[in-house]
Formats: structure tokens, sequence, C-alpha cells
């Protein structure tokens, strides 16, 4: 786009202009408005979740695991010459609720853990390894969605190709990376919440009892 207006503005005659259309034209419409609904989604699910574990700490184990999607996105379109358009950008603030749903099953069960005594470590391992099949499966039914749309052809077939290679891109490599980082950011931000208010009852008993014994 960029380099059209300046080649217009050194070559075209007085008297003579250019339009965008299509795709381009609703891309330069939307302007900046992309990068705020994203953020504006992430700060939604910010403070569901929040409110959720009653935490403003522990729900930054879910935001952090975000950006491991994001980064297949890109890989996606760069593998498939997909330029950066509105469609991607789509599916980016898609791929927000889906990669965090699937962060949330891990959290969600290792916090359980957690409260049941499990270490930090023992919680985030079993949740990972228990919640992997379920991620997998609603991950891979949805990438199997996208092949249709990866395969259209006719006038919409770029917008298509965009928003499916974009978001299954994305969910691959959120899937892949996520099962490793989830687990270390959860126990990155539970260790952080638990300095502030002090570790689950059961933890507390375990480790007060595991005193007495060595007493």
């Amino acid at each position: 786009i960029r380099a059209v207006e300046e080649v217009a503005a050194k070559q075209l005659p007085g008297g003579y202009g250019y339009e965008f259309s299509g795709m381009t034209k609703e891309e330069l419409s939307s302007g900046g408005q992309s990068a705020i609904i994203f953020i504006l989604c992430l700060l939604f699910v910010y403070f569901l979740l929040s409110a959720q574990y009653e935490s403003y700490i522990l729900p930054w184990a879910v935001i952090l695991s975000i950006p491991t999607g994001i980064f297949g996105v890109f890989a996606a379109i760069g593998l498939t010459g997909i330029s950066n358009n509105i469609y991607v950008q789509v599916a980016l603030v898609m791929l927000i609720g889906l990669l965090a749903k699937n962060a949330i099953l891990i959290v969600e069960f290792a916090i359980q853990r957690r409260r049941a005594g499990k270490s930090l470590l023992a919680a985030s391992l079993e949740a990972a390894k228990l919640r992997l099949r379920p991620i997998i499966m609603t991950s891979l039914a949805f990438i199997v969605g996208m092949i249709p749309m990866m395969r259209a052809v006719g006038p919409s077939a770029l917008g298509n190709h965009s928003i499916s290679i974009a978001a299954a891109g994305g969910m691959v490599f959120g899937v892949v990376l996520g099962i490793f980082v989830i687990p270390v950011l959860f126990i990155i931000f539970q260790f952080l919440q638990e300095k502030v208010t002090g570790a689950p009852i059961a933890v507390a008993h375990a480790e007060h009892h595991l005193e007495d014994y060595g007493n």
C-alpha cells in the first residue's frame, strides 16, 4: 500500500488519482482498529479470569500463553506467502478465545490438584498430562474444519485461505508449544500468588505435618 502511494505521488500527472478497493480498502478503513480490538479482547479475558480465580496474578498464566499461537499465525502466513490482511487479523482475535480455552483446561485442573495438596510441579505436570488428550481432540477438530476453507476457490478464495491458514497455523503452534509453556507459567504465577495469599489449606496442612514428622 505504501509503495503504491509513493509511486502514485511521483508518477501520476496532475488531475489523476487512485483508489483502493476490495481487501485493501477494508484494511485501510479498519486502520488501527484491529490492534485495539485485540487488546480489548485480551483485557476482557483477563478480567473474566480474574473474577473466576479471584486473583489478579494467576490469569497471567493464561494470557501469556496466547503469544505461542500468534507466532504460529505469522509463521503460517509467511510460509504460504499470505499478507497480514484483515482476515488474518480476524483469525488472531479468534485465536485468543481458542488458545485461552486450552490454557484454562490445564490451569483449572492444576489449581484443583494444588488445592488437594500436590506440589506446584506435580500439579502442573499432572494437569498437562491429563488434559493433553481433550486439548488435542478439540484442536484437531478445529484444524480439520479449516481444511475446506484452505481448498476454497472462486472470488472469496483469498479471504478463506487467509483466515483458515492463519487460524490453523496458530492453533498448531499454540497446542504444541502450549503444552510445555502453560505448566511453566502456572508454576511461576501460582508461586507468586501464594507469596501474596499463602498456600492452599491442604498444602499448608501437609507442610505442617511434615514439619511435625521432622521434629
